[in-house]
This record gives C-alpha cells, sequence and structure tokens, in this order.
C-alpha cells in the first residue's frame, strides 16, 4: 500500500511539474483520480474475500457509495472543456470522501 500512495503522490507532483512546461506551449494538463468506481471487476471485488471491507469503508465515508464511470467522465469533460479553462497542473480525487475519512473520519486507524 505505500508503493501505491508513494506513486500517487509522484504523479500529482509530476503533473504540477509538467503544467509548467506545458503551459509554455498554450496547454494545461491535469489528472484524475478515482476512488472505488462500478465496474465488472469492482462487484467481484465487493462478492470476493475482500467485499466486508468495501461495504464498510462506503458506509463510512461521506457519499456512502462507490462511484460510476458516468462521475469520473463528467470531471474529464470539466478539466476538458472551456469551463475547465484555469484548471492546470492540479489532481483531482474523485473518491466520494474516502479519502478524507481516512485521514479525518470514522475510517481513520
Amino acid at each position: 500500500m505505500h508503493a501505491y500512495q508513494l506513486a500517487k503522490r509522484c504523479n500529482e507532483k509530476r503533473v504540477m511539474a509538467e503544467s509548467v512546461r506545458w503551459g509554455e506551449r498554450g496547454a494545461r494538463i491535469n489528472s484524475i483520480s478515482p476512488g472505488v468506481i462500478i465496474t465488472p471487476l469492482a462487484i467481484d471485488e465487493f462478492n470476493g474475500p475482500r467485499g466486508d471491507f468495501y461495504k464498510n469503508m462506503f458506509a463510512k465515508c461521506p457519499a456512502g457509495r462507490p462511484g460510476t464511470a458516468d462521475e469520473v467522465a463528467n470531471v474529464a469533460e470539466l478539466l476538458m472543456s472551456d469551463r475547465g479553462a484555469f484548471i492546470t497542473g492540479t489532481d483531482v480525487l474523485i473518491d466520494g470522501g474516502a479519502t478524507a475519512s481516512y485521514f479525518y473520519g470514522p475510517l481513520r486507524p
């Protein structure tokens, strides 16, 4: 898990740094970090040995549920549209508040 967390943090910093270089060319760069999104793989996870872990996580995070592909697509649409023209060099965390719950809420270890 620590390697995953480190890799995610490095990606956030890479996007931030690259936004400076790409900005010189008139481009924007951002990334999206989705949490658990309903997919066939996620459904297998919910019904597998770690299913109770996921059910507990959803019960204790602000959204109270996993996300959908459409919700991630909505964020991507914003970032790529004129409405997101001032957004660059950032990572958008779209996890229904699960990460916040680990740091500040009922999922805190």
